[in-house]
């Protein structure tokens, strides 16, 4: 019981009362690992204001066994404080303190880390030391960040979907849901960081051959002003579902997002080796490439995948962007983002250069639409619709 105690934050009296109330269910009356686990989970419910009553109802239910599968993760470690994770990993306090914020520890917490958190900072330490400038790994540190929780987050959101739930719905006691997923989870989590290991370099790979590709292609133009201020020359496209609110309000939730899952799913399977989706957003994704041409005619043949409604349709426009954090920002962006938004279904616009770019090309044939105002630019701009000539 003292150990209990110890492990889950809180006194043994106030352990007793929870195991008198049902809150932490026993095994033949003696701890388990579950069991502390499912202890944790309620001290950190409280903490949060959650009633006595309403954690009960929820233990019953089995729905706090998950807590258990956390224990795979493993715990904290020793705290140190920020001066002694300077001293040790020769980084600026102030600099520490960024950095965590960047990993989402709150502001009013950077002072205390972990051990992990302390290796983490000389492995960063070590990578300045090398010559890697201090703007692009913070940045870096940023994407590492948001790619990461995301990945957690679709982790612990399918792991409960797909094993939690039908745990709970097959009836199951409570310690045995927990213990299951543990031994579930204690199967899986060791495989994440091979594969995640694999990805990274598969990908590193890719990236680095794009990277050179794309220098030969547009050296006239990248070369000097843009290496120095962050920008690069690249075809930027946006594309969407047209009228996919209404459609989510006549077929429902479910079904809309059925289509959303097939329309990134095409757009995944069919994109050219070169361009890249940069982000989702809703029914909408941002793609960009290094080859206007190749883009272009991928989306024309794109589009004819789908004939029902919603249709997406395509805006695309070749210029230069910020890079910062894994996104590109800037005029052009907002542009493109324009010239999608007059597009209809089943349509690709481009602007004058994208369309310069296909002059010639048989497989492809171009209308001038004339000059178009988009919001937020003062002179109105030239766009062209693209199709096949079959």
């Amino acid at each position: 019981m003292r150990e209990a105690a110890e492990q889950s934050g809180v006194s043994v009296a106030t352990l007793r009362r929870w195991v008198k109330l049902g809150l932490v269910p026993l095994e033949n009356g003696h701890w388990t690992p579950a069991a502390v686990a499912q202890a944790r989970v309620v001290a950190r419910m409280r903490e949060r204001g959650h009633s006595l009553e309403s954690i009960a109802e929820a233990a019953t239910a089995g729905r706090l066994a998950f807590g258990f599968a956390a224990d795979q993760v493993g715990g904290e470690g020793d705290r140190v404080t920020i001066e002694e994770a300077a001293a040790e990993s020769g980084l600026e306090p102030a600099l520490i303190e960024r950095i965590m914020v960047l990993l989402g520890t709150p502001a009013d917490r950077t002072r205390e880390l972990t051990r992990d958190d302390l290796s983490a900072l000389r492995h960063c330490a070590t990578v300045l030391e090398a010559g890697f400038p201090l703007v692009a790994l913070l940045q870096l540190v940023r994407v590492y960040a948001q790619a990461m929780r995301r990945v957690a987050d679709a982790e612990v959101r399918l792991f409960h979907l797909y094993v939690h739930e039908p745990l709970i719905q097959g009836g199951r006691a409570e310690l045995e849901i927990a213990e299951e997923m543990g031994k579930l989870a204690a199967g899986i989590l060791p495989l994440a960081g091979p594969v995640f290991d694999y990805m990274h370099r598969r990908y590193l790979r890719y990236s680095v051959e794009q990277d050179v590709v794309g220098h030969m292609e547009s050296a006239a133009e990248s070369e000097g002003a843009s290496a120095a201020t962050g920008r690069v020359s690249l075809t930027i496209c946006f594309i969407d579902l047209t009228g996919f609110t209404r459609f989510t309000e006549e077929a429902g939730d479910e079904e809309a997002l059925d289509r959303i899952e097939r329309f990134v799913e095409a757009v995944e399977l069919t994109l050219p080796r070169e361009a890249t989706i940069v982000k989702a957003i809703g029914d909408e994704l941002m793609v960009v490439s290094p080859d206007p041409a190749r883009l272009t005619s991928w989306a024309v043949g794109f589009l004819t995948l789908f004939t029902e409604r919603p249709r997406p349709r395509v805006g695309i426009h070749y210029g230069s962007a910020v890079y910062r954090d894994g996104d590109y920002f800037g005029g052009d962006v907002n542009l493109a983002h324009r010239v999608v938004n007059r597009a209809i279904g089943g349509e690709v616009l481009v602007t004058n250069r994208v369309a310069s770019s296909i002059e010639g090309a048989g497989y492809l044939e171009t209308e001038a639409i004339g000059a178009v105002a988009l919001k937020g630019f003062p002179e109105p701009t030239p766009l062209f619709s693209v199709r096949s000539p079959a």
